[in-house]
């Protein structure tokens, strides 16, 4: 019970810091308004610079599910057998 409470409380703080600011939302563009603080990008090189940075964190993640739950080590002596069977 401790634990769903602790977990509400930090999704709402978190929520509510990631929302930019009035003054914020007039300098953004209309793409990136209420999400985001500062200026935002100001050319066409910072949104490849966006696109390039946002592709690379999804593959990424991707890698990253996919090695966490279908790893492919198959060697009962590998170390992950003996943390998962503690």
């Amino acid at each position: 019970m401790r634990i769903q409470i602790s977990t509400i409380i930090i999704i709402l703080l978190v929520q509510q810091s990631a929302q930019a600011c009035p003054a914020c939302e007039k300098a953004q563009p209309k793409i990136t308004r209420g999400i985001t603080h500062g200026v935002g990008p100001q050319n066409n090189w910072d949104w490849i610079i966006v696109a390039l940075i946002s592709v690379i964190t999804v593959i990424t993640f991707f890698y990253a599910l996919k090695y966490i739950f279908k790893p492919g080590e198959k060697d009962d002596k590998h170390i992950k057998k003996t943390i998962l069977n503690l």
